[in-house]
């Protein structure tokens, strides 16, 4: 219960920005040049305690890969109903994917992590490919994934 609750606060904030208090923030993925076709990505926000607080965005339109997703398709035990309306294309290897949404600021300095899964087809699965603390030091900071994101970083 408490999930559905964290998370419907965190949909909250991406679509009533001027309920919550809300501020955009630019969250932009870099991949390697990995030499595959393009990566899915799953970028998704657990609570302190490690739970699943809600996605932010998916790249990659056909569900039947979202299993490949691991850590996300687990959490969310494969709802698709947690991805409505916020799906874009799968990213391309070198290409970069930049999104700006609106964030709750209870989000920031509170224990928040978002994380991003990455699969590419016939290539190695990585979940948990970035996990960074929603922190508001972190912005404008850029971290290295383990295996096909060059580097993430959100800008507020």
């Amino acid at each position: 219960m408490r999930t559905i609750f964290a998370a419907l606060a965190l949909i909250t904030a991406l679509t009533l920005p001027g309920i919550a208090m809300a501020r955009p923030v630019t969250l932009t993925t870099t991949l390697n040049n990995y030499g595959g076709d393009g990566a899915y990505l799953a970028i998704y926000v657990t609570d302190p305690k490690g739970a699943y607080a809600g996605t932010l965005w998916m790249a990659g339109g056909k569900s039947k890969y979202y299993e490949h997703l691991s850590d996300w398709y687990r959490a969310t035990r494969g709802n698709i109903a947690e991805i409505n309306g916020i799906t874009g294309a799968s990213v391309g290897a070198g290409r970069k994917l930049e999104i700006t949404l609106d964030l709750a600021d209870a989000l920031f300095d509170a224990g928040y992590t978002l994380h991003i899964d990455a699969a590419v087809e016939d290539m190695r699965d990585s979940p948990n490919e970035v996990a960074v603390p929603l922190t508001s030091k972190g912005a404008g900071q850029s971290v290295k994934g383990r295996r096909y994101v060059a580097s993430f970083g959100y800008g507020m």
